[in-house]
């Protein structure tokens, strides 16, 4: 997709190459690659491999897995070791009669303590199990919340990209211009100095100049401005970026197919699915806590003792012990019974949440679909005008040389053009935009869909590494 390159008239008439304004402008050019070459590919190739929100969220998803076996820990056992030692001091007296002393006698011992203690559980009022399905469920969702930040990041790259290659072109354009400016000044004062012109026309032109010059300060300031917002993005330096349709295998055809593709795949909308299951389960797991619980419990300790009456050969006493208990909750102060009623009423917040997200999803998905058409018109028109106008700035360059047309007549007239130009680039800018708005809208701007040349990150390896570990302090990858 190029826009097309006309030249415009110098002016003094006659046609210059070096006047021409929209070839300098040229926007999402579909080029062969250089060996300096960044493609959108590559861009958002980075952007998935480096963004530090995207990290931030794959480590999110991890610890969320670890929601799994902590949930499952409650199948377990719980076994600890336990070791004491103290001493104990007895002083005791014994009085015979009231005329003699008494006698007195002293006793210390030293009593050490081995165990280890294990406790099973049995029943937890079905709490476990609506625990695990709740952690669960919770994996799921944050999955599709990962998804969704991809999206997000997906999206800021390909802006990021289409910004730097926007905002050069209008410093192309700002140069174009400055240069035409300069030479409308140097033509005025040539015409004042042979008595042609008068000194408002040369004054009209320098203010137009310096008009040009503060606007390619500002294009200039701009370009450096999504320069640093492309890094940020994608930890890229921009440098020689070409856009080659990536996104057009994945737009969908028609807004009836993006609508049912939205509503279907969206990582918003699922993630509030997923969401709804974690609020049943917590439910019935509170409920659980107003059932009987019961575990088993076993204990072997061995008890030593020294001193006292058997100083030198301490004595050591061996006990075994099993049980099974059970607690039948009475009353809880109405904690629980809180706690259940809140979760009842989180429950219901997340069923609204799900249409509140299928009703976004949609009207994203709309207003993407119409401003992609709109975009598109605009390119339309704005190619028109910028035809017209550079015919009508050749046709009064030619009529001012012939004394039909003042200086001023020129700058307004390039003024026109320069603004249809930029209307024609901004307008290039919003249909990329818009296209992978659209995209995104449907929940297809990821990685996979995209086809991007990287290794795909797969949370379900991480999940899987974790779910079943029994113990261990290191994560996955050796930290």
């Amino acid at each position: 997709m190029v826009l097309e390159a006309v030249r415009p008239t110098g002016p003094k008439g006659g046609r210059r190459a070096g006047g021409a304004l929209l070839a300098a402008a040229l926007l999402l050019t579909i080029a062969p690659f250089g060996a300096s070459a960044q493609t959108l590919t590559d861009a958002l190739s980075a952007a998935y491999m480096n963004n530090p929100t995207l990290n931030a969220a794959r480590a999110q998803l991890r610890a969320v897995d670890e929601g799994v076996p902590q949930a499952l820990s409650n199948y377990r056992p719980q076994i600890n070791g336990t070791v004491s030692a103290g001493a104990v001091g007895t002083n005791s007296r014994l009085v015979t009669s009231k005329t003699r002393p008494q006698s007195k006698a002293g006793n210390g011992t030293y009593p050490v303590s081995i165990g280890i203690n294990l406790v099973q559980p049995i029943f937890r009022g079905f709490q476990t199990q609506n625990s695990v399905k709740s952690a669960e469920s919770s994996v799921l969702a944050e999955r599709e919340v990962l998804r969704d930040s991809e999206q997000g990041i997906m999206f800021d790259a390909v802006t990021a990209f289409v910004d730097v290659i926007q905002n050069l072109a209008l410093v192309r354009l700002q140069e174009a211009n400055l240069k035409f400016l300069s030479e409308q000044v140097k033509a005025s004062q040539d015409r004042f100095q042979v008595g042609e012109g008068t000194q408002t026309d040369v004054a009209q032109a320098q203010a137009s100049e310096a008009q040009a010059e503060a606007d390619l300060a500002s294009a200039r300031a701009d370009v450096q401005t999504a320069r640093a917002q492309f890094r940020a993005i994608t930890g890229l330096e921009a440098k020689k970026l070409i856009l080659q349709p990536v996104g057009d295998k994945v737009r969908p055809k028609a807004l009836d197919a993006a609508l049912t593709l939205a509503q279907k795949e969206h990582p918003a909308v699922l993630a509030s699915v997923h969401n709804v299951d974690v609020a049943i389960f917590n439910v019935k797991s509170l409920e659980g806590q107003t059932l009987p619980q019961i575990d088993l419990q076993a204990g072997l300790n061995r008890d030593y003792t020294y001193g006292g009456q058997s100083v030198g050969q301490p004595r050591y006493t061996d006990t075994a012990s099993v049980q099974l208990n059970m607690t039948v909750p009475i009353y809880q102060g109405g904690l629980v019974s809180s706690q259940v009623r809140q979760a009842k009423e989180d429950l219901g917040g997340a069923r609204v949440q799900v249409d509140l997200n299928r009703d976004n999803v949609r009207s994203q998905t709309v207003s993407a679909w119409y401003q992609l058409d709109a975009a598109e018109a605009a390119i339309n028109s704005a190619r028109t005008a910028v035809v017209a106008n550079q015919l009508a700035v050749n046709g009064v360059v030619e009529e001012q040389r012939v004394g039909q047309a003042t200086t001023l007549d020129v700058l307004q007239q390039q003024s026109l053009l320069i603004d249809a130009q930029t209307t024609l680039v901004q307008a290039e800018r919003n249909k990329v935009v818009a296209l992978y708005a659209l995209i995104q809208a449907v929940g297809r701007l990821n990685a996979e869909a995209l086809k991007l040349p990287v290794p795909i990150y797969k949370p379900r390896q991480h999940y899987e590494a974790v779910r079943d570990e029994w113990y261990g302090l290191r994560t996955p990858d050796g930290r």
